[in-house]
Parts: structure tokens; C-alpha cells; sequence
């Protein structure tokens, strides 16, 4: 049976085609979420490293169609939902709201200790200032971004451990494709997301591999002290995913 294994090594690579690492805990908060109050608090626990700090508002649009009459579109303001925070760089961004937090950062993404780090340590603020009785879902994601050779005559079997093919009889060359596999690991309380398409930048006449890896857990998680071998785990099926996904052509151009 399927076991996740945290003693097993995965090769490090020299040119690893992160470019987003995120980091998301679903949780409602319990203390009063009022802007003044919060804001003041985050921005004096974030300080310096977080420079850039924005309010986040939502915002709703409602269009009313007639027959006979024009449409009407009516924009109403839902209040204040928590904060957006940048690092001076803008590769650290932290979102602070009353259902939860995120943490991303963007390439070039340096290492999961750095990763884990920061993202414990804002963990840590959201729950102290938030009080959330528990998180209700934890999410790990990685966005990877894999050029491809300029090779008329490559395939996508040379880089991908599973592409997708043509129907029967129509052996023609991929335009795009979008492929969404979802695995429950059996066992555990986790499911791995893994999204596979191609991104063409025209400007350049590039093509990449997009491979988008979500692992997110099942239930809720109460204890928080166990948040970061959650993350360990998480992280170690988001390696199996990938590199269970590329072909050893595409892991040698990325080395």
C-alpha cells in the first residue's frame, strides 16, 4: 500500500522551475475582526519585513437583465476583510482575513527551509491575533513552469512521465491540453491535485509545461503544534507528484 515516506531523498535541483510557493491555512477567526484594531496589530508584528500593507475589501457586482428594459448593474461594497501585506522585494506576500491567511513566494523561490520558516512564523501571528479555534484546511501548492526546447520534432512523452495522446487515427500535434488528475492517499488525510498544461508565449515563441501541484488535507487539524508535520508530509507528497511526473530528459534540464 501506498505509505508516505519522509526518510525518502529527492534530487536537488540546480534549476528548480518553481514560480510560486504557496502556503494557505483555511480558519475562522474568533476575535473581533475589526480594521483598526487588527491592522494595527499586524502591521506592528510584520514590521520591517512587510513594508507594503494594503486593506483588503470586497466588493460585489450584481447585473439585473430586462426584456424591455436596459440592463442594471449595481456595485456594493461587503466591508473589510483583512489585509494584504508585501515584502520590500515583492516576492513575500502574506493575506491576512477573517477565514484565513496566505503565503506565497514568487521566483525565485530559494528552499523549503526558508519556505517553511516564514511560513510557520506567519502562521503564528495570524493565530495569535485571530484566535481561530482550528484550521479547517491546510494547503500547499506549487506552481512549476518548465521551458521546453525549440525542437520541431520533440514530443511531449520527452518531457512529461504521463502526457496525454490524440484520440485513435489522429496522431497531430498538441495545440494545448488541460489535464487534472485528483488522488485521494488512502490512509491519510490528504488529497494531491496535479494539474498539467502548456503555455505558449507568443511574443517570444516559447512553449512551457505548466505543472501545478496542490496538496491539501480532508479535516480539520485542531492542534496546532502539529501544523508543521502536516507540512512536512504535504511537502513530501508534493515531491512524489512531481517528480513522478517528469521525464528523466526533463529532470536532467532542470539539475
Amino acid at each position: 500500500m501506498f505509505k508516505i515516506d519522509l526518510t525518502e531523498r529527492f534530487p536537488l535541483l540546480s534549476r528548480a522551475p518553481i514560480i510560486e510557493a504557496v502556503l494557505g491555512v483555511t480558519a475562522r477567526a474568533q476575535a473581533p475582526w475589526e480594521e483598526a484594531a487588527i491592522s494595527e496589530q499586524f502591521k506592528h508584528l510584520l514590521t520591517p519585513s512587510y513594508p507594503v500593507v494594503q486593506s483588503n475589501r470586497r466588493i460585489s457586482h450584481q447585473i439585473t437583465l430586462g426584456v424591455a428594459t436596459q440592463a442594471e448593474q449595481r456595485t456594493s461594497e461587503e466591508g473589510w476583510q483583512g489585509l494584504r501585506c508585501q515584502s520590500e522585494d515583492a516576492l513575500h506576500i502574506a493575506q491576512f482575513n477573517r477565514d484565513g491567511f496566505t503565503f506565497s513566494r514568487l521566483n525565485p523561490y530559494l528552499d523549503w527551509d526558508h519556505f517553511l520558516s516564514e511560513g510557520m512564523r506567519l502562521c503564528r501571528i495570524y493565530r495569535d491575533v485571530a484566535d481561530p479555534a482550528d484550521m479547517q484546511r491546510v494547503g500547499l501548492r506549487f506552481i512549476n513552469r518548465i521551458e521546453l526546447p525549440n525542437d520541431e520534432e520533440a514530443k511531449l512523452s520527452d518531457f512529461l512521465e504521463n502526457p496525454p495522446k490524440p484520440p485513435r487515427e489522429m496522431d497531430v500535434p498538441f495545440h494545448g491540453f488541460l489535464h487534472h488528475n485528483t488522488l485521494a492517499i488512502v490512509g491519510t488525510p490528504y488529497l494531491v491535485n496535479v494539474i498539467q498544461t502548456v503555455q505558449l508565449e507568443q511574443a517570444m515563441e516559447r512553449w512551457f509545461v505548466i505543472l501545478d501541484i496542490d496538496v491539501s488535507t480532508t479535516e480539520p487539524i485542531v492542534n496546532w503544534s502539529s501544523l508543521e508535520k502536516h507540512l512536512e508530509e504535504m511537502r513530501w507528497l508534493k515531491n512524489k507528484a512531481f517528480f513522478g511526473s517528469i521525464s528523466s530528459k526533463t529532470l536532467e534540464m532542470i539539475k
